[in-house]
């Protein structure tokens, strides 16, 4: 693996001012109190995400896909398959990206049939399939790493790969640099999410997709470090639900050169730095609170399987939130 200095020497010179970087939000799945899912809350997350032009995400960790059955996995993929549909997408992307799951325990080996079966329901469904990492997949060597992904190459036209850190879930795993460089190579793969929350790290990644494959897609997945798109990153971040509006005021700030874009990225990174601390998965709860008190769902629950943070965070997150209201 390269060392981290060399990416680091030349970091100021990798800033990319005004690039508008590809926003994509991971959509929480609102649940009632009684712990079912909120089906009308989830439209209006969608609904809200795709008008601010931001790339919904689902079935993805924020979704709580780990908890979430089959049934209930494919009931997401049809429910943004129909709410997209009047949505036409920004001119070559996916109307959606959507977790491909598959449902494992510690000690089960690989399974490719499952990751297949998992890939054609998105795909089915409209969406573009992001590799989500299970106890098979992330136990493979790097080599065995790559070929797994090579043969999701064979599989569809476009997917997306995702390093997952263990501060997400125990199975988290993040692959050598040069098993990275050897994601580039694969074709249909356009991008992958980088949640390791390492400046260092994702760096390093960026200066591998300048040299190999500009066009590489390289999807921070740091909710500690939203500001990563001033070097080149795009994102795919749980912190997106949040607001995907603020998100998208953020980044048309930064495209255009506005100043404005450093108070506002501070307030957003505020309010990751505070939602996103340890247990870092309880996140969730605090996407709940924050979107209820915005009034965007009915519930501030979560499933009862899910950790959460205690009441005292409401205080918090409305002051942020007030914090990121225009000022009237």
């Amino acid at each position: 693996m390269s060392t981290a200095a060399e990416p680091i020497v030349d970091v100021h010179d990798r800033l990319r001012p005004r690039r508008r970087p590809w926003g994509c939000a991971a959509v929480l799945l609102p649940h009632t109190d009684d712990g079912a899912v909120d089906w009308p809350s989830f439209r209006n997350l969608l609904e809200r995400t795709v008008e601010s032009g931001l790339t919904p995400a689902v079935n993805m960790d924020t979704g709580f896909v780990q908890l979430l059955d089959d049934v209930t996995r494919r009931t997401v993929l049809a429910t943004a398959a129909e709410v997209l549909a009047g949505h036409p997408p920004t001119a070559g992307r996916p109307p959606f990206l959507a977790g491909a799951f598959v449902a494992d325990r510690p000690g089960d080996g690989f399974d490719p049939g499952r990751y297949r079966k998992a890939i054609d329901q998105v795909q089915e469904a409209g969406g573009t399939p992001v590799v989500f990492p299970s106890n098979g997949l992330n136990d493979l060597d790097p080599e065995a790493w790559i070929e797994a992904h090579r043969m999701v190459d064979g599989d569809c036209d476009r997917f997306v790969a995702f390093e997952l850190g263990e501060m997400f879930v125990p199975y988290g795993r993040i692959y050598p640099l040069d098993a990275y460089r050897e994601l580039l190579g694969i074709s249909s793969c356009i991008g992958a999410k980088h949640s390791s929350l390492s400046r260092i790290a994702e760096w390093e990644r960026l200066a591998v997709r300048d040299e190999l494959r500009p066009d590489f897609h390289v999807f921070t997945g740091n909710d500690l470090a939203i500001d990563m798109i001033c070097w080149g990153s795009d994102y795919l971040l749980g912190l997106a639900a949040f607001c995907p509006d603020l998100f998208a005021q953020r980044d048309a700030a930064w495209a255009n050169g506005d100043p404005t874009f450093h108070e506002l990225n501070d307030r957003l990174q505020h309010l990751g730095a505070f939602s996103f601390r340890a247990p870092v998965p309880a996140y969730r709860h605090d996407a709940a609170l924050f979107l209820h008190h915005r009034g965007w769902i009915d519930s501030p629950s979560v499933p009862s399987a899910a950790p959460t943070r205690p009441g005292s965070d409401l205080d918090v997150l409305a002051s942020i939130a007030e914090s990121m209201e225009p000022r009237r």
